[in-house]
């Protein structure tokens, strides 16, 4: 079972990432304190990740292998987690009280490099090594010893599907407004 090690915000772009001991996720927002959710990231509003999760064996490797020790935030992540999180891509998953949803990696860039104040930090958060993005879905607290599950994968045969299927029905069968000049033939 895949386990929340550390959780990470900064208030605002470029300020140091401070640990946390619990966090929390807004749904629609990302996390409480954190500068993104504030709007006040370095991408904002451009390129904006509501929550980032990084693999604790991804940093270690990058320790190992690089020399260089992120363990203190620099990686510029807000959930440290010893699971692969590029699984967590096109999944649907719970950390502690919040259900999250990964959307797309999260390479390297030379900002975080800069803030980080070392040669060669974003050269060792690539490989897959930079994490991921998730959305909240539904909001909840998160606190350092959370179990992180995946409820559901939309990867699997059937399972896109059937997300679109109940979307589809929590709007009332609706799936946005009637394209202009277009009338209902249900008549």
């Amino acid at each position: 079972m895949a386990t929340v090690e550390r959780l990470w915000t900064a208030p605002a772009g470029g300020e140091p990432m401070e640990a946390r001991e619990s966090v929390t996720a807004v749904a629609d927002g990302g996390l409480r304190g954190d500068r993104y959710f504030a709007g006040k990231g370095y991408y904002s509003p451009y390129d904006v990740c509501q929550v980032t999760l990084v693999d604790s064996g991804a940093l270690a490797e990058i320790a190992e292998g690089y020399g260089i020790d992120l363990t203190d935030g620099r990686h510029r992540r807000n959930i440290v987690v010893d699971a692969d999180v590029v699984d967590l891509l096109q999944a649907r998953f719970r950390v502690g009280g919040a259900v999250l949803e990964g959307t797309r990696r999260r390479p390297p860039c030379a900002h975080v490099e800069q803030v980080a104040g070392e040669a060669g930090v974003a050269e060792a958060l690539g490989d897959e090594r930079g994490g991921v993005c998730a959305d909240v879905v539904e909001g909840g607290e998160i606190t350092v010893g959370d179990e992180l599950t995946v409820e559901q994968r939309y990867d699997e045969p059937g399972a896109l599907a059937e997300a679109i299927r109940e979307r589809y029905e929590e709007r009332g069968g609706s799936v946005g407004p009637p394209e202009p000049g277009r009338e209902d033939s249900s008549e």
